[in-house]
């Protein structure tokens, strides 16, 4: 079996902003994702999702080294300041490389 290292990128943030996100994402080159309702507590308070507009998601995808990076960088710039959310990036090794690049 052979595997090959690419980056799991994932981002916790508001259900708010699914739509808006997910075109700006593709638009940087992630081809699928997946994504979770989640809940929680943070920064801003406690995330409870009873209401939408206290609704998380997480959303997840595996990416290049160097899209996961575009991506962290685009989310800093664009939505930081104004959103909750958090990004982070793990090494994975996955099957089919074609599927992620």
């Amino acid at each position: 079996m052979v595997t090959e290292q690419r980056a799991l990128l994932t981002v916790i943030t508001e259900a708010a902003i699914e739509s808006r996100l997910l075109k700006d994402l593709e638009a940087l080159g992630m081809r699928g994702y997946t994504i979770v309702d989640v809940r929680g507590k943070g920064s801003r308070g406690v995330r409870d999702g009873q209401l939408q507009e206290s609704a998380n998601i997480r959303i997840e995808t595996v990416v290049t080294q160097h899209k996961a990076h575009l991506i962290l960088n685009h989310l800093a710039q664009h939505y930081y300041e104004n959103y909750a959310m958090i990004a982070f990036i793990r090494d994975v090794e996955i099957l089919r490389p074609a599927k992620f690049n």
